[in-house]
């Protein structure tokens, strides 16, 4: 393809429109179930510096009890494939190490949590970046609907992001305002650049939206605290369904798979800044 020539949607605006607002409504309707998570992760943290409770994991009760992971595993089948890709980088376990942030170190579940919130902002912020460029002609003739699903998903990623540095406020840390930079340096700015129709726009996005939900999904398995899995469990689909729509619109319908998958989850050594 010559550097004048764009790529086109893959799926009309009426489908993009319709999965927009479906997506909408999910993510709206994890929001009860999110704040309830954060209710009592908020409280353990209260009673944990009281001295007055300690950590009980309880992954399977609450996975099932949230229900949303189920959701998750669903949506493989139309958010996963295996042409997509994700930042370079092997996964870690996230006890081995601790982001590194303006405010210093995290340990444990906080520096999970804290990894969580840099991606949810530099994905906001990635497609705040798209939205600008649209607008103002950079990316040839983008139709409305695309910067209609890119504002609803800019929107749902601050949401999330939200959350997570509630659940750092809980535990009476600063929160985290800055993105991940390993990911904006290896990945991002480099990619950016090169953008030149909203289908590279897309292809970008979809690479954050993968490496966010494989870090929600290992987040999951090593995450001590139920309400923690529960938070996790219940934003991992909503980052499967932005990616499963992304597919779409490139054309790249997904290959069912039968469970989601770890790769590209980001490790605890990533620089949030």
């Amino acid at each position: 393809m010559s550097a004048d020539q764009h790529e086109p949607m893959q799926i009309s605006e009426r489908e993009l429109r319709a999965m927009t607002a479906d997506v909408d409504d999910m993510h709206n309707a994890t929001l009860p179930i999110m704040k309830e998570a954060l209710a009592e992760w908020s409280e353990l943290h209260q009673q944990l510096r009281s001295g007055v409770a300690k950590v009980a994991p309880s992954r399977r009760g609450f996975l099932m009890g949230a229900g949303v992971a189920l959701g998750g595993l669903a949506l493989a089948a139309c958010g996963s494939s295996s042409k997509a890709s994700t930042p370079a980088a092997g996964t870690t376990t996230p006890t081995t190490a601790a982001p590194t942030t303006g405010g210093g170190k995290l340990t444990g579940d906080l520096a999970v949590v804290a990894l969580a919130a840099s991606l949810e902002n530099l994905a906001a912020q990635t497609y705040g970046a798209g939205i600008s460029a649209a607008t103002a002609g950079k990316l040839g003739t983008v139709p409305p609907a695309v910067v209609t699903f890119a504002q609803t998903v800019m929107k749902q990623h601050m949401d999330h992001a939200a959350a997570w540095n509630a659940v750092l406020a809980g535990a009476g840390k600063s929160p985290v305002t800055g993105i991940d930079k390993t990911v904006q340096d290896a990945v991002v700015a480099p990619t950016f650049a090169k953008v030149k129709d909203a289908g590279g726009l897309a292809k970008l996005a979809l690479t954050l939206e993968n490496a966010a939900a494989a870090t929600y999904l290992e987040a999951i398995s090593v995450v001590q605290a139920p309400a923690g899995i529960k938070t996790a469990a219940t934003i991992e689909p909503v980052e499967l369904q932005h990616a499963a729509i992304l597919n779409f619109v490139l054309g790249n319908y997904p290959v069912p798979d039968t469970f989601t998958k770890m790769d590209g989850a980001r490790p605890l050594s990533d620089v949030i800044a």
